[in-house]
């Protein structure tokens, strides 16, 4: 998809110009760069009602509140300046400029400091109305900044904050644009990892959609989402913790899916260096099993979200097509314990594509990029083939001779951990078998997939032979 991209002070000057958007910001810890792009393209006085950046902490608190985590830079940060602006906004100009729809715009960011200890990145929101008198919506999401000076990072959340705003008003009914647009003129120098949009006027909108275009449009390669179907982000909850990922296609989740997950955590959380009350498992979902024709299927993605959680799960949607991806992006939050469960076919792959790639004596590299000591490769084991009994699991891995020394190695060093706690009666559940059943409409698939989603799965495929009839 491609949309006519402004410039910054075009879509600055354009709301400046609309005589019926009215707002506030209020900006902490980058300056107050949006504010000054408004100012700066003239006509402000026809937007702009304060502007404020209660740099302080302490003056911060008294007007905010304190934050029970000590962090300024955080989700909990920017609603409440949300709510406290907003009410004033409302209490105050209601009644003296009916005719207007009031936002607020609200940020918190730590830029990138002198010693570069701090990458950079921020929570910002948008408090709006889109007809004057109407309950508002909420737009927040989380970036992370890519310019490697104070003063560019800074210069990027003044681009980002105008390209909101203007997502807010001018591309409410164009939501792939809406998304697409947030890092106009902001090529390579910013990452917007997480977006919620909720209020009245959204209430169609499937934030987990939104997620995914974030992806679709190169604004991130990683974004999460909670089994309320909502929105949520990695520095909330993940921030000096553990964590298990269980990679998988999930279409459908099966009851081997449930095993793997139960089986695997379970020896995570009993590790000696994993304390089970700060560790989590979320699922992830990466973007190519998405691809149908070419293209990415929406409604595919929303059927295997749909299904985890109302498995209760967690889950990542990811363009990571190898784990060390994902690994270099949950680095910013230094996870005290990582876990990756992969099935015993995936980890044969992996190997053999390491050993086959790297025979030119950078071999021990590439391995050690993998497994480092703090991540942790669960196997959970599966038959050898469709029509076998026999049992593939770590220890009886076929992998090449050349390497069997270092998976040896890694099988010791307990950096290949084997699942071993799993249920044997279930491997001969195979997903595309499931699929097809589902497809078939035979029965067959329902007892080899969680009770919790047959009446989920029946409904999508009565709803899918209605659309086609």
């Amino acid at each position: 998809m491609e949309h006519q991209k402004l410039k910054t002070e075009q879509k600055a000057l354009e709301i400046n110009l609309d005589s019926k958007i009215y707002g506030t910001f209020a900006e902490i810890g980058a300056g107050q760069e949006v504010a000054r792009l408004f100012f700066q393209v003239g006509g402000a006085a026809g937007t702009i009602a304060k502007t404020m950046s209660a740099y302080d902490k302490i003056y911060s608190d008294r007007i905010y509140g304190s934050e029970p985590s000590g962090r300024y830079v955080c989700e909990s940060r920017v609603y409440k300046m949300l709510d406290h602006e907003y009410e004033l906004m409302v209490e105050r100009l209601q009644t003296e400029k009916p005719e207007c729809t009031f936002f607020v715009f609200a940020d918190s960011v730590a830029a990138i400091n002198y010693s570069k200890t701090i990458n950079g990145d921020g929570w910002l929101g948008v408090r709006f109305q889109l007809s004057p008198n109407s309950p508002p919506n909420d737009l927040v999401l989380h970036v992370k900044m890519q310019d490697t000076s104070n003063k560019l990072q800074q210069e990027a959340v003044g681009i980002l904050g105008v390209n909101m705003i203007y997502s807010c008003y001018y591309y409410k009914n164009d939501l792939k644009t809406f998304v697409a647009s947030l890092l106009d003129g902001l090529h390579n120098r910013a990452e917007v990892d997480m977006i919620r949009l909720t209020g009245p006027d959204f209430e169609h909108v499937d934030n987990r959609l939104l997620g995914l275009y974030l992806l679709e449009y190169g604004l991130t390669e990683v974004t999460m989402f909670g089994p309320d179907k909502q929105s949520v982000h990695a520095s909330e909850f993940l921030y000096k913790r553990s964590l298990m990922v269980v990679r998988g296609h999930f279409n459908p989740p099966t009851l081997v899916t449930l095993d793997v997950i139960r089986s695997s955590f379970q020896q995570f959380v009993n590790e000696a260096d994993v304390d089970p009350k700060k560790s989590f498992v979320i699922n992830e979902l990466t973007l190519d099993n998405l691809i149908k024709d070419g293209k990415i299927d929406h409604q595919n993605f929303i059927n295997r979200a749909d299904m985890l959680n109302a498995l209760g799960q967690s889950f990542i949607i990811s363009n990571c097509s190898n784990h060390q991806r994902l690994i270099n992006y949950l680095s910013d939050y230094k996870i005290n314990k990582l876990g990756l469960v992969i099935g015993v076919h995936e980890l044969l792959q992996i190997i053999i594509s390491k050993f086959e790639e790297n025979k030119d004596g950078r071999l021990l590299v590439a391995f050690g990029e993998l497994f480092t000591r703090n991540i942790l490769i669960y196997a959970y084991p599966a038959l050898e083939g469709e029509n076998s009994e026999e049992i593939m699991d770590a220890f009886n891995l076929p992998v090449p001779d050349g390497i069997r020394f270092l998976y040896k190695h890694l099988i010791d060093s307990k950096q290949i951990v084997p699942v071993t706690n799993y249920n044997k009666e279930n491997l001969h559940i195979f997903p595309y078998k499931v699929l097809e059943s589902i497809l078939n409409d035979d029965d067959k698939w329902k007892s080899m997939v969680p009770p919790k989603i047959i009446d989920l799965i029946k409904n999508k495929i009565q709803h899918q032979l209605s659309q086609i009839s």
